[in-house]
């Protein structure tokens, strides 16, 4: 019987993939995490579900939209009673384990399940001495947390080895970084110096876009903070010399952040190749989502363009799977699951609705005709990042986003009720998504064919077009009955 494969995932939270070598970055080198793409697959075409992190990590889970399992926002919290393709692997004797960012709830009916070892940072995290929970209770580790995550795994992974080197394991790396508020350590600070690449959209004034866009207070301008720029800007800068610099201060940070996360990358790939494991592990890299770097004029991720919902994703397992390819295949975080499950031959949870993409890529399949995926953000402006609930869907050629802009007026007031609006983008023509062609005649039979796919997609994966909540007037009708997790 051959040997099933070790899993080892190492997830980051908004790292963009066009911050990644591997994916032509021009504002970064990532030597270490390029080594697993040199090793095995590049996916192309890698998108999130729902561009939040909480929601996105239950879907990498389960397997399952954000609809489906319950976890929608920020706010709403994984019932770990769920199957996962951890607990799946459990069954059938893996041993697993998780170290790192969670952020999927902390009570007991949402803290790590199924994992022999866990120990995760609380809430969001801190860069620095962070705070750990385990089953034990909590305590403080002394360290940057990027180093110590990845130290927690490798000690793990020593002793698996040690006590037990026949039986596979699954070991999830979760790392806070480059997550907000972007504070390298310091063997990394100060080592972006020279000035960083400006986007092409940096200066993009959202002229065919509807209020989604103008009200969503992610602007690098005007929407950073000192806490985030950690000084202020000079003075007697214009607006624009302002808006520059605190790009050059934001991506500094960030990137510096990000190079921390390649060295231990780097430390993983190095430990598996002392044990002789690499070649029988299959290894990810990925990020909960995608994130502005400056595209548009923004920071942060929530919405339906490219940049914030193409995630990284890398695939190395040089026992089976080819090495220096690249895949143009559309897949998703709620692909993940059974696609681990399949590497494993463990049968998934029939509730997954994922499909796995192993088999295309042992085999260098490909990619299926007309591909599409559908996307839905729930948060409907947080009071914070203020970005607009909508859905949509991703087709080859054409992004369809649907903003509902229902229930921005606060409730039991006759607030301003903005109507729905339409997004169509053509990608072939217009890659970075700044001509909205909803209103283009030439577009009309493109617009009609969409919808239509849209409302397939949606019935497919089981949701439901949006419902008004309100009378016209800004009075609050009964909103949608909340989506329950399948049981």
């Amino acid at each position: 019987m051959p040997r099933r494969p070790n899993i080892l995932m190492v997830l980051t939270d908004d790292h963009a993939s066009h911050a990644v070598g591997a994916y032509g970055s021009v504002v970064n080198t990532t030597p270490q995490i390029d080594r697993i793409a040199a090793s095995g697959w590049v996916m192309e075409h890698a998108y999130c579900t729902n561009s939040i992190c909480t929601p996105s990590r239950a879907s990498i889970l389960t397997g399952i939209y954000s609809h489906v399992n319950g976890v929608t926002t920020l706010s709403t919290h994984l019932d770990n009673t769920l199957p996962t393709f951890v607990s799946r692997l459990q069954e059938e004797g893996y041993r697993t384990a998780v170290f790192g960012k969670w952020h999927l709830g902390e009570g007991e009916d949402h803290q790590p399940r199924h994992f022999d070892d866990w120990e995760v940072l609380r809430d969001q995290g801190e860069y620095v001495d962070p705070l750990f929970l385990t089953p034990e209770g909590e305590h403080r580790r002394t360290g940057y947390a990027t180093d110590v995550i990845t130290d927690l795994a490798l000690e793990w992974l020593d002793r698996r080895q040690a006590e037990d080197p026949d039986a596979p394991w699954c070991l999830l790396v979760h790392h806070k970084a480059p997550h907000r508020s972007w504070i390298p350590d310091e063997k990394h600070a100060g080592m972006y110096t020279d000035p960083i690449p400006v986007p092409e959209t940096f200066t993009d004034d959202y002229a065919t876009r509807g209020v989604a866009a103008h009200r969503a207070a992610m602007r690098v301008a005007d929407h950073l903070t000192r806490d985030d720029l950690k000084q202020d800007p000079p003075e007697g800068l214009t607006y624009e010399q302002t808006a520059l610099w605190k790009y050059q201060r934001y991506m500094e940070d960030y990137l510096a952040c990000v190079a921390s996360v390649d060295d231990n990358v780097g430390r993983l790939i190095d430990r598996l190749t002392e044990h002789g494991l690499f070649e029988d592990t299959f290894l990810t890299y990925a990020s909960d989502q995608g994130f502005f770097l400056g595209d548009h004029g923004w920071y942060d991720k929530r919405f339906m363009y490219d940049e914030s919902i193409r995630m990284p994703m890398l695939f190395s397992y040089p026992a089976a799977l080819p090495a220096g390819k690249r895949s143009e295949r559309f897949i998703t975080n709620v692909d993940l699951a059974r696609t681990f499950l399949e590497a494993a031959g463990v049968e998934p949870d029939p509730g997954m609705q994922g499909t796995s993409f192993f088999t295309d890529l042992r085999e260098e399949l490909p990619p299926p005709p007309d591909q599409a995926f559908y996307y839905r953000y729930w948060e409907n402006d947080d009071g914070i990042h203020h970005a607009l609930a909508h859905y949509g869907i991703r087709t080859e050629r054409y992004k369809l986003i649907y903003f509902y802009n229902d229930g921005l007026g606060l409730p039991g007031t006759r607030a301003a009720v903005f109507a729905p609006e339409w997004e169509l983008y053509d990608l072939e023509r217009d890659p970075d998504e700044l001509h909205n062609r909803v209103l283009d005649p030439e577009y009309a039979q493109v617009l009609a064919a969409l919808k239509e796919r849209l409302a397939r997609e949606q019935a497919k994966v089981g949701d439901e077009p949006y419902v008004v909540t309100h009378d016209g007037a800004g009075l609050p009708l009964p909103r949608n009955r909340p989506p329950q997790p399948v049981r």
